[in-house]
């Protein structure tokens, strides 16, 4: 049976000049290189320079990704930005990026799912290009993390860094079997009674601005049951199992909770795309940044099957199995 699937034909990712070592922090709070490795395996991050904005870092992304699949601006229906770090309330970072394009066509709008964000951007443009609503949709995921830290707070400051991913979905023709290049299953969830484990204690009506607050044990808890189960159930719809993924592109927040939902999940490490050493929580960015990155490192190829999950504040979080 012939179907529309979405297919992921350009990538491409952006990060900032600045890179900031685990020793930046040694002088201002109570910690250290060996401390930071030991619990997050972060060893560094890259931090926004001052007035540039998450709009910047998604266009740069943007037109990376562009390149990659060999499209331009006028060839894009539609643009989705993951991010919990606008330049502005409003309007949406997405039409800034549309107008740094030069995309003067299709629409733009943002999705924000926290850390979570692109895979309910992806998902999006998936339920759009199955419905026949776009062709061709860039999706990114781009984040300044650094501008809502609180540097006296030692268990997130050293965690996040800033960055952007993007891809270009494009749609093609399947036969409805696993085998199919494109997004073969989607898995979201988000469950409000777990706000106050991960969230930002400032916003628009209450007039501040706010620092990232988290309950890192909890979230880590909640993290791999949640993760490993999401995954599990995008691996059911997609009709495979576990043994037929060729690589895990988790949300890189921390190692630790990379190896146990990949324990979890019965995969082994070697099947694992890992960036959190190089970049750190770059919340909706990671996952797009780290598919560019394992792409260009020659370790997805086409036809490699995928499983993309991520947890982020609310809590929301979800998977996506995709064959590239």
């Amino acid at each position: 049976m012939s179907l529309t699937r979405a297919r992921v034909v350009g990538v491409g990712h952006y990060l900032p000049e600045r890179i900031v070592e685990n020793a930046w922090f040694e002088d201002k709070i109570e910690t250290s290189d060996e401390w930071i490795r030991s619990r997050s395996g972060i060893e560094r991050r890259h931090f926004a320079a001052e007035g540039e904005t998450t709009s910047d870092l998604a266009a740069h992304a943007a037109r990376a990704a562009l390149a990659d699949a060999g499209f331009t601006p006028e060839d894009i229906d539609a643009l989705i930005v993951a991010t919990s770090t606008p330049d502005l309330t409003f309007p949406s970072a997405a039409t800034m990026v549309q107008a740094k394009l030069g995309m003067t066509t299709g629409f733009a709008f943002d999705i924000q799912a926290v850390c979570a964000g692109f895979v309910f951007a992806l998902s999006t443009a998936n339920g759009m290009i199955v419905s026949g609503q776009a062709k061709r949709i860039l999706v990114i995921g781009a984040e300044t993390f650094s501008r809502i830290m609180d540097w006296s707070d030692r268990s997130t400051s050293v965690l996040f860094g800033d960055g952007a991913g993007a891809v270009v979905v494009e749609a093609g023709e399947g036969e409805g079997t696993a085998e199919d290049r494109g997004i073969l299953a989607t898995d979201l969830h988000s469950d409000g009674r777990h706000r106050n484990l991960l969230y930002v204690d400032g916003g628009v009506s209450t007039q501040t601005t706010g620092y990232l607050r988290m309950e890192g044990r909890e979230v880590f808890r909640h993290a791999v049951d949640k993760l490993a189960s999401t995954a599990h159930s995008a691996l059911g719809k997609a009709g495979v199992g576990p043994d037929a993924v060729d690589w895990v592109v988790p949300h890189q927040a921390n190692i630790r909770i990379i190896k146990a939902t990949a324990q979890k999940m019965g995969i082994s490490m070697d099947r694992v795309v890992v960036t959190v050493q190089d970049h750190g929580n770059t919340s909706a960015a990671s996952i797009p940044l780290a598919l560019s990155v394992a792409r260009q490192n020659g370790q997805i190829k086409q036809g490699d099957l995928l499983v993309a999950e991520a947890i982020g504040g609310g809590l929301a979080w979800g998977s996506i199995v995709l064959r590239w």
